[in-house]
């Protein structure tokens, strides 16, 4: 049945790439654009839902889970390499996007960090009143 997690992997990857080659060309370039990040949610939107109406057998989920996870970081790796690649040859428009994905990624960072609560957090310290 792990062969079964294979078969949707190599479904949801060839599906990825055909609309990210469709994504490409209604944009007007000549490349595919995001077919491995929509084959890596469709797996996941796939799972997700054969798991909720119960078409998923505990087997054919440990193989997905078994290619999902070697898939991921092989992806981010390429994708990685691309990206260093490109910003080289890009110049200063790489580099100033790049910064700049960087900064808003600390700023949201920074807001979320003192906005939200963690309520997972235990106090280990008793309080003065308690002394």
């Amino acid at each position: 049945m792990i062969i079964y997690g294979t078969a949707l992997l190599a479904f949801c990857h060839l599906a990825g790439l055909f609309l990210g080659d469709l994504l490409g060309a209604a944009i007007g370039v000549k490349t595919n654009v995001g077919g491995v990040g929509i084959a890596m949610l469709m797996l996941i939107f796939l799972r997700l839902y054969l798991h909720k109406k119960g078409l998923l057998p505990k087997e054919t989920e440990s193989g997905v889970a078994f290619w999902g996870a070697m898939y991921i970081p092989v992806v981010v790796a390429m994708a990685a390499n691309q990206n260093v690649v490109a910003a080289l040859k890009g110049g200063p428009v790489a580099l100033l996007s790049a910064l700049g994905a960087a900064a808003a990624c600390a700023v949201c960072i920074a807001v979320l960090s003192r906005t939200g609560r963690d309520s997972t957090t235990l106090e280990l310290a008793p309080r003065l009143e308690e002394i």
